[in-house]
């Protein structure tokens, strides 16, 4: 059974048809919501940043939100295979102190989790924003209004109401909801995202060694697993969320992007064939099909019925967490044995590229 399937736009099939994939092509690559589904990635990460790229002779643009901020920002780091997989290891391993039959604290895994972070990419900042391949850019979500601010008295009321209000809007439109929660993004500061980001209500700040681990702590705080971060250097005032309220799986106007002399294509290693703009788009599944917006788009994504060869028939997830409870080690063991597998996408994907297998790319719809 073949574990990857591959989906292009118009644009990005035309340019297969004409060239095949090749590393001076993908100007971008988009990193997904979705907490430990992004770990199937893992093996197919380290080939794509670790050796398949190093042959792109052009700035390429990493955008993650969550997990996949997370994913890029080690991408960038000197050695980004050997990164990567410490990226795997620390997710993989993820325990929270907690009282009995309870959750840990959101406030708990943010200090345990940030310091996580501080250690990983705290003194590598230069190494990060000086590296010659990549661009990193971290999607926020910066709460407006009643989200403007957190703490435990206000939000108990507050943040209920304000996703219900949230979620209304979002029903009626998409845009309407940045009246709750705006974009930031925290990028490098040597250059711009080489495509639009009108789509929706967005605010830009340079990433920096005082806001790295601060952006991406924000970026992968989910609402009532984690706290939000306040007052994020360099950016506007305010409470962060998780960058996958307002950018779920990062559906971007990538077409806006120009071709220069070579074609310029956006490279998307994801979970599943769908792209959807929010987090609470998943709920709304005529926004889960493909847009003008995704037609430089090649998406690589398992094949649902590889994955249901998984353990559990399914991709890692955070219900795991609530199933395993106590079970740290069952739970490790599961997801490892889930990495293990996903190695084929990598093997299948290297074959690929190298001329030595043959994969039906279908239409991304």
């Amino acid at each position: 059974m073949q574990a990857l399937s591959i989906h292009a736009g118009p644009r990005a099939f035309q340019t297969l048809r004409e060239h095949g994939l090749q590393p001076q092509h993908v100007r971008a690559i988009p990193a997904a919501a979705g907490g430990p589904k992004g770990l199937v990635l893992n093996a197919l990460d380290q080939f794509i940043f670790g050796e398949w790229l190093t042959r792109a002779t052009a700035p390429v643009h990493l955008l993650g939100a969550s997990i996949g901020a997370w994913r890029m920002a080690a991408a960038c780091l000197n050695d980004p295979a050997k990164a990567l997989a410490q990226m795997a290891d620390d997710y993989l391993h993820q325990d929270y102190e907690h009282a009995p039959g309870k959750p840990p604290t959101p406030r708990h895994v943010s200090d345990v989790f940030g310091a996580n972070l501080v250690a990983r990419f705290g003194h590598r900042t230069h190494e990060l924003l000086s590296n010659p391949r990549f661009r990193l850019h971290v999607f926020t979500s910066r709460g407006r209004h009643l989200l403007r601010r957190h703490g435990r008295a206000l939000s108990s009321i507050s943040t209920p109401l304000s996703y219900a209000g949230s979620f209304a809007t979002n029903a009626v439109s998409r845009r309407a909801m940045s009246g709750w929660w705006e974009r930031v993004v925290f990028s490098d500061p040597r250059e711009a995202m080489p495509f639009s980001l009108r789509d929706y209500r967005t605010h830009s700040a340079a990433l920096s060694a005082q806001n790295l681990p601060l952006s991406l702590l924000a970026s992968c705080s989910i609402p009532y697993w984690l706290d939000p971060v306040h007052d994020i250097p360099g950016g506007p005032r305010g409470a962060y969320w998780d960058g996958g309220i307002t950018d779920y799986h990062l559906h971007l106007n990538y077409a806006s992007m120009p071709d220069g002399t070579e074609p310029a294509l956006v490279l998307y290693p994801h979970f599943q064939q769908s792209v959807i703009p929010g987090w609470l788009d998943k709920f709304f599944k005529h926004r889960h099909h493909a847009t003008a917006a995704l037609s430089n788009v090649i998406v690589l994504s398992p094949n649902p019925e590889w994955i249901a060869t998984l353990p559990n028939g399914k991709l890692p997830d955070r219900a795991d967490f609530k199933f395993f409870g106590d079970d740290v080690a069952g739970r490790v063991a599961t997801w490892s044995r889930a990495l293990t597998e996903s190695e084929r996408l990598r093997d299948e994907f290297t074959a690929w590229v190298g001329g030595h297998a043959d994969i039906d790319v279908k239409p991304l719809v």
